[in-house]
C-alpha cells in the first residue's frame, strides 16, 4: 500500500492527479461535513464515533490484505501513537469540531474554520524553530504573512459577518494541538508503516474524545432517534471519504510524488472549504474573510514552497503525513 515506485515505473500524471483533487476536495469538504453533523449530533461524541469507525474498518482492511501480525507494534510505538492520537483527534479536531457547534453567532462558519487551521504549517515552523532547529529566512516571511492574515480574519467588527472570537481561539487552540502533534509525530518512535500508525492513532483518539463527551454531560438526555438523516449522512461520509479515502490518497501521493506537491493540500483545502460553505450552506464570505484568508493562505503558501521537503533516499520509507 505504500511501498515507493521504482524509477523504472514513475506514477501516470492523470493518478497523481485524481489523487491530488480527492485529497483537495474531500479534506476540504470535511469542515462543511463536521457542520452539518453538529447539527444534531454531540460534538465530542460524534467525533469519537467517527474516528472510532474508521478505526475500525482500517484494521480490519489490513489483517485481511496482510495477516494476522498487520497490526503488531511494541510497548513504546504503540504509547507514541497513542500520544499523537490524542494531540491530533481529540485536541486538534475535537476543538475544531466544538467551535463549529452551537448556536449561530456563537458556532464558527466550516469555511473559517478551515482558514484558521490552515495556520498550522506555521506553528510547526515555530515549534522548529524553538527546537533548534532554523528555517530559511522567507519560511519565515510566510510564518509572518500568516499570522498577519489571522489578526485580520479575527480582529472584532460589528455586524452579522464578525467572526466569533472565542469560537475562533478554539479552532486555534485545536490547531495548536494539531501543531505539536505533527511535530511530534516525526521525532517519536511511531510503527514503521503509516497505516498501521493511523489505526492506534485514531482508536486513542476515539477513547479520548468519547470520555471528553461523557465529562461534558454530552449524552444526557441525548436519543439517536434525534439524529437527522443528513447528519447521520454527514458523519458517514466523514468516516469514508475524510478519514478512509482521503487519507489513502494522501499516503499514496507521499511514495508517488513530490512532497512538495502533496502538501499544497495545507493551502488549497481552506479555498475549497470556504466555497463549500458558501455554496451549500450560505456561509457569508465578508471583505475581512476574503482580505485575511488571501493573507493566511499566501503565507502558507510561502511556506511549503520555501521549504520543499525532500523524498527520503532510503527506498519505501514514507514521511509521516496529517490525518484529518
Amino acid at each position: 500500500m505504500t511501498s515507493s515506485p521504482s524509477a523504472a515505473t514513475p506514477a501516470r500524471p492523470a493518478l497523481i492527479w485524481t489523487a491530488l483533487i480527492l485529497v483537495y476536495v474531500l479534506w476540504g469538504s470535511t469542515y462543511l461535513g463536521i457542520r452539518v453533523v453538529v447539527e444534531s449530533m454531540p460534538p465530542l461524541g460524534s467525533a469519537a464515533a467517527r474516528f472510532g469507525g474508521a478505526a475500525l474498518v482500517l484494521a480490519v482492511v489490513l489483517r485481511l490484505r496482510r495477516g494476522r501480525g498487520a497490526l503488531r507494534v511494541d510497548r513504546r510505538q504503540f504509547g507514541s501513537a497513542a500520544l499523537v492520537g490524542v494531540l491530533l483527534l481529540a485536541g486538534g479536531n475535537g476543538l475544531v469540531v466544538l467551535a463549529e457547534s452551537g448556536p449561530s453567532g456563537v458556532a464558527v462558519p466550516s469555511g473559517i474554520a478551515a482558514l484558521l487551521v490552515a495556520t498550522v504549517p506555521l506553528l510547526v515552523v515555530l515549534l522548529r524553530t524553538v527546537t533548534g532547529d532554523r528555517p530559511p529566512g522567507w519560511t519565515f516571511a510566510g510564518v509572518t504573512l500568516g499570522f498577519l492574515g489571522l489578526v485580520l480574519l479575527v480582529l472584532p467588527r460589528g455586524g452579522s459577518g464578525a467572526v466569533p472570537l472565542v469560537g475562533a481561539l478554539t479552532v486555534v487552540a485545536g490547531a495548536v494541538c494539531w501543531s505539536l502533534g505533527s511535530f511530534l509525530s516525526n521525532r517519536l518512535r511511531m510503527p514503521a508503516d503509516p497505516f498501521v500508525a493511523t489505526v492506534y492513532e485514531m482508536v486513542a483518539g476515539a477513547v479520548a474524545l468519547s470520555v471528553l463527551s461523557l465529562a461534558r454531560g454530552e449524552l444526557r438526555g441525548f436519543s439517536p432517534g434525534q439524529v437527522t438523516a443528513r447528519s447521520w449522512l454527514a458523519l458517514t461520509y466523514l468516516l469514508v471519504a475524510g478519514s478512509l479515502v482521503a487519507f489513502t490518497a494522501y499516503v499514496w501521493l507521499l511514495a508517488n510524488a513530490p512532497i512538495s506537491l502533496a502538501a499544497t493540500y495545507a493551502y488549497v483545502n481552506p479555498v475549497v472549504a470556504v466555497a463549500l460553505g458558501a455554496l451549500l450552506v450560505a456561509e457569508p464570505v465578508t471583505g475581512q474573510v476574503l482580505l485575511g484568508g488571501a493573507v493566511i493562505v499566501a503565507g502558507v503558501a510561502l511556506v511549503v514552497t520555501t521549504e520543499r521537503p525532500r523524498r527520503p533516499v532510503v527506498d519505501g520509507a514514507v514521511p509521516e503525513p496529517s490525518r484529518r
